[in-house]
C-alpha cells in the first residue's frame, strides 16, 4: 500500500521536475538553443537533488548545491579557456573540484560539483562553438533555477512534520 506521504513526495518531485525542466529549457533557449534540452535536464537534476523532506534540510541542500555548482562551473570554464577537451584534463579538474569542496567544508556536494565540471567539459567538447564562459554560466544558472524551484516547493507545500510544528 502506498502511504499518503509517499504520494505527496512523489507528486512534489514530479512537479518540481516538470517546472525545473520547463524553466531551465526556456531560460537556456534564450541564450543557446542548441543546449536548451541539456539546460532543462540540468535544472531538473538540481531540483530533484535539492528537494528534501523538510524546509530546513532543503535550505541546507540548496546552499550547498549552489556553492558546489559555482566551484564546478568556475573550474570547468577556466580549464576550457586554457586547454581543449581531454579525458585526463577532465579527471584532473574533477580531482581539484573535489579537493576544493572538501576545503570549503561541503564534502557531501563534491560529487555534484564534480558532475558540473563533467557536464561543462563534455558539453563543450560536443558543441565546440559554445563559449566556455557561456557554457559555465548557463549550467550555473540552470542549477540555481532547479534549486530555487525545489525551495519554493517546500515553502509552499510543507511536509507533515512541519505542519505539526
Amino acid at each position: 500500500m502506498i502511504s499518503r506521504d509517499a504520494a505527496r513526495i512523489a507528486l512534489q518531485i514530479a512537479l518540481v521536475s516538470l517546472a525545473s525542466y520547463t524553466c531551465g529549457f526556456s531560460f537556456t533557449g534564450l541564450f543557446h538553443g542548441a543546449s536548451a534540452r541539456i539546460g532543462g535536464l540540468w535544472s531538473m537534476v538540481s531540483g530533484i537533488v535539492v528537494l528534501q523532506a523538510t524546509r530546513r534540510t532543503t535550505w541546507s541542500s540548496a546552499w550547498l548545491r549552489v556553492l558546489g555548482t559555482l566551484i564546478g562551473s568556475i573550474i570547468g570554464a577556466v580549464y576550457l579557456l586554457l586547454l581543449p577537451f581531454s579525458a585526463i584534463g577532465m579527471a584532473v579538474c574533477i580531482f581539484g573540484t573535489v579537493l576544493l569542496c572538501h576545503a570549503a567544508r561541503i564534502p557531501d556536494h563534491a560529487r555534484l560539483a564534480a558532475l558540473t565540471v563533467a557536464v561543462i567539459i563534455v558539453l563543450s567538447s560536443i558543441n565546440q562553438a559554445l563559449s566556455p564562459i557561456l557554457n559555465a554560466a548557463l549550467r550555473f544558472a540552470e542549477s540555481c533555477i532547479g534549486t530555487a524551484l525545489a525551495v519554493l516547493a517546500v515553502l509552499m507545500w510543507p511536509g507533515p512534520a512541519e505542519r505539526q510544528e
